[in-house]
């Protein structure tokens, strides 16, 4: 249901056709946004992206969906002039909430028996870079084209991973610990201008990046039994968060890691 409040504003989805992303896209256009969408599929997985549009569209909001790689610095650019004229022939607005949610990495251990195994360098730069060091760039191009203002905000999906290893998660769980460190510096740079950063910390949930983890059935297995809510997290849980925090009366939150995790890890 739509919510004045909400009514008519952007959000900007990276990572808009599935998971956690898909889901708040929905989420927000129920409450009243009309969405940016940015996501990278083939021809083979194109159909879920199309579908999250056509839902949103449904909802009677509009969808403006781009199929790129969010991570590259000119395909960046791109998106963002579309951002800037589609906001023009809607009163000039700004958008008013921002989720980064690129799940895209090496899933390599450190150290193999067999070099080949083992993560490269190019790997982990890539790792990191998708998942952590593009939400600088993202908010560095929004503030420059005056595209946040004062009560906009952003949100990031980090994971239990940030504090705790497991092969071959390493180099994901390096970028989400560097993501949380980067929601704090902008959280920082960002407070004078009145835009809030924050980060979530979804529990295990079962989605389409989740699944490619090796070991990821057993991981569910256990979260599944420790959880008090005795369930996995799902990205239906997160959206609903989101929504709510996308409320602009929510204005003091910044730089905070939020579980969304149904207490998973404060019994883990």
């Amino acid at each position: 249901m739509a919510t004045d409040d909400l009514q008519g504003r952007w959000a900007l989805i990276l990572g808009a056709s599935s998971g956690f992303g898909a889901a708040t896209a929905r989420a927000l256009a129920r409450a009243g946004m009309h969405i940016f969408g940015v996501h990278l599929d083939t021809k083979a997985t194109l159909e879920r992206a199309q579908q999250v549009q056509a839902d949103i569209e449904a909802a009677g909001r509009q969808a403006v969906f781009i199929n790129t790689n969010a991570a590259d610095a000119r395909k960046r650019a791109r998106v963002l002039d579309r951002v800037e004229e589609t906001l023009s022939q809607n009163s000039g607005e700004a958008i008013h909430f921002v989720l980064h949610s690129l799940a895209f990495g090496s899933l390599r251990p450190f150290i193999a028996d067999d070099p080949q195994e083992a993560i490269t360098e190019e790997q982990m730069d890539m790792t990191l870079q998708v998942m952590a060091h593009s939400l600088v760039y993202w908010a560095q191009d929004l503030v420059r084209r005056g595209l946040l203002v004062a009560g906009s905000r952003i949100y990031a999906l980090s994971s239990g991973g940030a504090e705790r290893v497991v092969v071959p998660y390493g180099a994901v769980s390096a970028a989400k610990a560097a993501l949380e460190s980067h929601v704090r510096q902008l959280a920082l740079e960002l407070g004078s201008r009145g835009i809030a950063v924050n980060c979530l910390r979804p529990g295990v949930a079962d989605t389409p990046a989740s699944r490619v983890i090796p070991g990821f059935a057993s991981w569910a297995e256990v979260a599944e039994k420790r959880n008090p809510g005795g369930r996995l997290t799902t990205p239906e849980d997160v959206a609903a968060a989101l929504v709510a925090l996308a409320d602009p009366a929510v204005t003091w939150i910044s730089g905070a890691m939020i579980p969304v995790d149904g207490g998973e890890l404060a019994v883990a």
